[in-house]
């Protein structure tokens, strides 16, 4: 754990002067496979209620449970994606608690000797900094049913599909100091997971579910009493839930109150958290190794074999498109969030008619344009209506003078709405850059002549003018006329 005192930005004022906030996450992270973690049947999202659920899943007397191969597979390569150690022999042990949804009355979790060991996430802030997050362990367990309280007055339903699916437990070390940093945590972590092709990252369907566990405490002090927030869906909500829970905190401990260890829900509709029930210890689950799995023992060779697949990782990749493509970091980090944008950039870069195209304007138009427009669609990169050769034949159009960058988002609005080619809608719209110097004079004289006082104006002093005459110009030529081309004659023509 990091006890280093905070950058100050990151205390909260209260009464009694500043306090640090201290924030661990618990993330629930579904593993990509086709069949749950000791059984069989199928984990498909959607099915219909109780449609996929075996009898293993249903705990009927005198079932046994069988490892998923893949599923451990999967966990093992999120280890080496988080930089982790892989616990070559881990146990799997019993959780015992009740709830309708848990037909065994207990889950199979894995406690003190989980597969994942301590390992580490780097995280990109806002602000430009980066920051290393401690990761404690990742352990494998089954998830439990569903329990649905709003489809009768009187019932609780009950859906077992989820009942037995493979979940992976990531619980961070509490070395996050703001709902900011919570945030920048759970967006590293889901990217890490989609490049892995380990969880899909989905917090929609609840793939990908936060347990946000709060404290406060005075800036460098003795840890305080942790209140866990559970089952938070979105990251807006893990944001909202950790301001709220941790001014509810200081605000108590200031009156003379006592924080109480326990759980707590985040209300979405009022911004609020509430008391679920008193926090429990380690002991009340009265956890043993399950007797009927074996230890789970790993070969060496095996998980150095799954190392050698891993794709490069958010993280490399950053740094390369730093190196190799001179991006700002900022730029880099927006670009590789995702490894479908990531490869739809490095698309755009590799054409043009002379190898590689500009990166830095290729960067430009994938995140201001493509990705305003696919924000405005509310649609995915795999969904976008330019694709990354369109986009790139836009961008040797702006490179090679045919139309100038003001031009080419007129442009880009019609490739959006149309699905034609850039090339095709320039000589359709008649839209290419004059560079004609002729035509350029002609139209200057023609604004000068009609603007002769501020032609004076400009001459007696004024060279803020230059922009109204460029201006002019480019509406009397309708935003075709070259504009480096424009300035430079403009400036010859007005200086007498």
């Amino acid at each position: 754990m990091n006890d280093a005192i905070p950058n100050e930005g990151n205390l909260v004022q209260g009464r009694t002067g500043p306090w640090e906030i201290v924030l661990g996450l618990e993330v629930h992270a579904q593993v990509i496979s086709n069949s749950k973690l000791f059984s069989g049947a199928a984990t498909a999202f959607g099915a219909e209620p109780n449609t996929q659920v075996s009898l293993v899943d249903a705990a009927f007397p005198g079932m046994l449970p069988v490892i998923n191969g893949y599923c451990v597979e999967q966990a093992v390569r999120t280890g080496l994606g988080l930089h982790a150690q892989i616990n070559l022999r881990s146990v799997f042990d019993r959780k015992n608690y009740f709830y309708a949804d848990l037909p065994a009355g207990y889950q199979i979790s894995q406690y003190l000797q989980p597969i994942v060991g301590k390992g580490t996430i780097i995280l990109d802030l806002p602000d430009g900094r980066s920051r290393e997050v401690g990761i404690t362990r990742l352990h494998l367990e089954q998830d439990a049913g569903k329990s649905l309280h709003d489809q009768h007055p009187k019932k609780t339903y009950v859906d077992l599909n989820r009942a037995g699916v493979a979940l992976m437990e990531i619980v961070s070390e509490p070395d996050m100091r703001s709902s900011e940093e919570a945030a920048a945590y759970l967006k590293k972590l889901r990217s890490i997971l989609r490049y892995l092709g380990t969880c899909d990252g989905n917090m929609d369907e609840g793939s990908f579910r936060c347990d946000v566990n709060v404290s406060v405490r005075k800036p460098g002090g003795e840890l305080g009493t942790r209140c866990e927030i559970k089952n938070v869906n979105s990251i807006r909500f893990v944001q909202q839930a950790i301001e709220y829970e941790a001014r509810r905190q200081i605000e108590l401990v200031e009156d003379g109150g006592t924080v109480k260890q326990e759980t707590r829900l985040f209300d979405s509709a009022k911004g609020i958290t509430r008391s679920m029930r008193s926090k429990e210890h380690a002991h009340d689950y009265r956890y043993f190794p399950d007797p009927d799995l074996l230890p789970l023992e790993l070969d060496a060779a095996w998980v150095e074999s799954i190392k050698a697949t891993l794709p490069e990782l958010p993280d490399a990749k950053k740094a390369r498109f730093i190196k190799a493509y001179g991006l700002s970091s900022y730029d880099a980090g927006v670009l590789v969030g995702e490894r479908e944008t990531a490869a739809f950039y490095e698309t755009v870069v590799a054409g043009g008619k002379a190898g590689a195209r500009d990166p830095k304007l290729a960067a430009n138009w994938v995140i201001s344009e493509l990705f305003g427009a696919l924000n405005r669609l509310n649609k995915g990169i795999e969904e976008s209506p330019v694709s990354a050769a369109a986009l790139g034949e836009l961008v040797d159009l702006i490179a090679d003078n045919t139309i100038s960058g003001r031009i080419a988002k007129d442009v880009f609005q019609a490739m959006v709405e149309s699905g034609k080619g850039a090339k095709a809608i320039v000589e359709e719209k008649g839209l290419r850059q004059v560079t004609d110097t002729g035509a350029i004079e002609a139209a200057i004289d023609k604004i000068m002549a009609e603007q002769a006082d501020k032609v004076a104006e400009y001459r007696s002093g004024k060279d803020k003018l230059l922009g109204f005459f460029v201006g002019q110009v480019m509406k009397a030529m309708g935003g075709k006329a070259n504009p480096a081309l424009l300035n430079e004659l403009l400036k010859k023509k007005l200086a007498g």
